[in-house]
């Protein structure tokens, strides 16, 4: 999209692959949040994430010019954002953990993104919920 706001009406199925992509990465943060993983791991490298990223790539273009186009989008890029965003942390922390330092910044980079990602996943949920697009 360019900036322009899409009000094509996108087949229902489309809708369903959506709320599906969206639960799916829930299940992902959910798994991480009450299980032994931590949050964001479990989004990133469980397999309910990566499903629905699979699912996004191979759906999307059925989305194209409609308002649905902004969703996943918005799915496949919080996935990639908190990855790159989780090796950055690592990149950073690793060194630090030399004088204990880096096991902190970790912690609270892990815990940040896991936030962003619940944040991600809510916002983009509600929006679809509500027929509304992602703004770009």
């Amino acid at each position: 999209m360019n900036g322009t706001t899409m009000t094509v009406e996108a087949p229902h199925s489309l809708v369903r692959v959506s709320h599906l992509i969206y639960a799916l990465h829930a299940l992902g943060l959910g798994i991480g949040a009450f299980g032994a993983a931590t949050v964001l791991g479990s989004f990133l490298f469980g397999w309910p994430s990566i499903i629905a990223v699979i699912i996004g790539y191979v759906k999307r273009g059925e989305a194209r010019g409609t308002w649905l186009e902004s969703h996943f989008a918005w799915q496949i890029r919080t996935f990639w954002f908190a990855l790159a965003w989780a090796v950055v942390v690592g990149l950073v922390s690793a060194p630090l953990t030399l004088i204990l330092v880096g096991f902190g910044t970790w912690a609270l980079g892990l815990i940040v993104l896991g936030a962003w990602a619940v944040y991600r996943v809510g916002r983009g949920w509600l929006r679809l919920n509500a027929h509304r697009p992602m703004p770009q």
